[in-house]
């Protein structure tokens, strides 16, 4: 993925701090194995690992992955990353293997289901992605790439929703309106 190897070597999306909802669940739920999709530069994944899970992150950039390694190496933690590109299916999420998956600000909808059969029962899956958005503030985007309202949430349908937000996040730096969600696959009994 050259444009996304460039711009992490041009130094864009290079955040260490984790999105907050992966920072409040992540010390919520008892650590497990946690997946990280399109996971960039892992800030997210490095968190989770220094909050004691086990961790693998997955991102198309070579680039990425090279910062994300070193970042944990730094922060003394363990990452394992994978040099996927989730478009090609080139990673495989494994059914029922997952305590936390993690996806933030990539839309890729039929990931939708794979996450879900993905999740241990009692399992937890955060999604943060754009939404459509007519704000003249909020910077142009394909919109194969942001969700329409409600859409994310009738993904997780059946699903016990942790959390549920669609709307703007001006403490977040972005002026594009964005859906939110942290669901639990409910326990098998």
């Amino acid at each position: 993925m050259k444009r996304w190897d460039d711009r992490y070597s041009r130094g864009d999306n290079l955040s260490a701090e984790p999105h907050p909802l992966v920072a409040e669940f992540g010390s919520k739920l008892s650590p497990g194995c946690a997946l990280d999709l399109a996971c960039g530069v892992g800030r997210n994944a490095i968190a989770l690992a220094a909050l004691g899970w086990q961790v693998t992150a997955v991102d198309a950039s070579r680039v990425a992955g090279e910062i994300l390694l070193q970042r944990a190496q730094d922060a003394e933690v363990t990452v394992d990353f994978v040099l996927a590109n989730l478009d090609a299916h080139q990673f495989e999420i494994e059914e029922e293997g997952w305590d936390l998956i993690v996806v933030c600000f990539y839309l890729q909808r039929d990931l939708f289901p794979v996450i879900r059969k993905g999740l241990k029962p009692g399992g937890v899956a955060i999604a943060v992605i754009a939404l459509i958005d007519d704000d003249p503030e909020a910077r142009p985007m394909n919109p194969d790439y942001l969700l329409q309202p409600g859409e994310l949430r009738a993904q997780f349908e059946g699903l016990e929703l942790l959390h549920d937000f669609e709307g703007k996040r001006p403490e977040s730096g972005h002026k594009r309106a964005v859906a939110e969600i942290v669901a639990r696959k409910r326990m098998v009994l």
